[in-house]
């Protein structure tokens, strides 16, 4: 059974899911990247609030850690140091 939203009016989630069900292709991929496109922006947010002392590169090397590891933060900390 499912469960319905707490903070939705069911009139408004059956638009919503019509939305949806109705969106092409391109429409739904645009949604979804502007979806992640505002995760990371906020995780980014709350790593520099979290690390008020971090520069901006700083933190998206602590980004790449937390969500892609170690390693690849490393290379890429190597290749913006050969530019520099």
């Amino acid at each position: 059974m499912r469960t319905p939203p707490l903070d939705t009016r069911p009139e408004a989630e059956k638009v919503l899911i019509s939305l949806l069900r109705n969106a092409n292709t391109a429409q739904k991929f645009a949604q979804v990247r502007s979806l992640s496109q505002t995760v990371i922006q906020l995780s980014r947010r709350a790593i520099g609030r979290a690390n008020r002392d971090l520069s901006g590169e700083q933190i998206g090397l602590r980004f790449i850690t937390l969500h892609y590891g170690k390693e690849l933060a490393n290379n890429v900390k190597e290749l913006l140091d050969r530019k520099s």
